[in-house]
């Protein structure tokens, strides 16, 4: 009775050739993998970025307008001092102060200003507020081009404050 063959040695010389790699044998192939994940990967990450710098932008767009706001309640309603103080509450240097700001009178219904003449009584009884808008806007351009998104946003900011 022959006994089975267990070993390498055991095998003819002319089927050892024949013989597959052992299957653990995983050499390179994490190397492969990331070879082809790499471009993803980077791909993912300049779009993290580029979204995250784009909300930044907006972020500033809207905190200029904000500045402008409150550059009048402590100075009072001038449109191109209140323009300057937009401009210069950012350092995003795209932002603009388009539309030019406004004053107006106004009573407060709910949530929202219904614009009245100065001499009108409000439907509370007092008289109409004193109310500047502020407007900020700023263009951002994408890092890169992509084929699914415009490359270019245009940003709005808007801020509303009671002057008296």
């Amino acid at each position: 009775m022959s006994r089975p063959r267990r070993f390498l040695s055991d095998v003819p010389v002319a089927l050892k050739p024949m013989q597959r790699p052992p299957a653990s044998d995983a050499s390179g192939n994490a190397a492969v993998e990331f070879s082809l994940l790499l471009p993803i990967l980077v791909f993912l990450g300049i779009g993290i970025v580029d979204f995250g710098t784009g909300t930044y932008r907006q972020m500033q767009v809207q905190q200029a307008a904000q500045v402008g706001a409150e550059y009048a309640v402590n100075h009072g309603f001038d449109a191109n001092a209140v323009a300057q103080a937009v401009v210069d509450g950012t350092s995003f240097s795209e932002v603009k102060a388009n539309p030019a700001p406004t004053s107006y009178y106004g009573c407060v219904s709910g949530s929202t200003i219904i614009v009245a003449q100065a001499d009108d009584t409000c439907a509370d009884g007092t008289s109409p507020g004193t109310y500047t808008t502020v407007y900020a806007s700023g263009v951002y351009g994408t890092e890169i081009s992509y084929t699914w998104i415009p490359s270019q946003f245009s940003l709005t900011g808007i801020a509303t404050v009671r002057l008296k």
